[in-house]
């Protein structure tokens, strides 16, 4: 099984479209209103936005990208303007993350875990 596509809720596709382009996704399908589909930079997963009424409630939606130079990412993207809730820092389950928001709330968790991502001293075994 590979995971290909995760799809979020939106109100404003366009406004999505731009947010997602300047974190480095590359526009692939637009559906305008209803949609739009990326590819990140790296691999063949792919990402998407769906036009909805109203937003998830609650926690909602929380999506995590990998970065192999998180805090040189991270600063490159603040210069370009995007605003982050939270910058790179370590977290006790051994990984390193930035957090930020989308135009829609979805929580965004930019992150770098190495061998700890698949592998942590916890895992179990198999």
């Amino acid at each position: 099984m590979l995971l290909n596509q995760v799809t979020i809720p939106s109100l404003n596709i366009p406004a999505s479209i731009s947010f997602y382009k300047k974190l480095g996704l590359q526009l692939i399908v637009e559906a305008l209103p209803h949609y739009a589909r990326f590819v990140c930079p790296n691999g063949n997963t792919t990402f998407s936005v769906h036009l909805v009424e109203k937003l998830p409630v609650g926690v909602g939606v929380i999506v995590y990208f990998e970065f192999e130079n998180l805090d040189k990412d991270v600063k490159t993207l603040v210069e370009k303007g995007v605003q982050f809730d939270e910058m790179p820092n370590d977290k006790p389950w051994l990984w390193r993350e930035a957090r930020l928001k989308d135009p829609d709330g979805n929580q965004l968790i930019f992150y770098h875990a190495g061998e700890n991502r698949l592998n942590p001293p916890w895992r179990l075994s198999v």
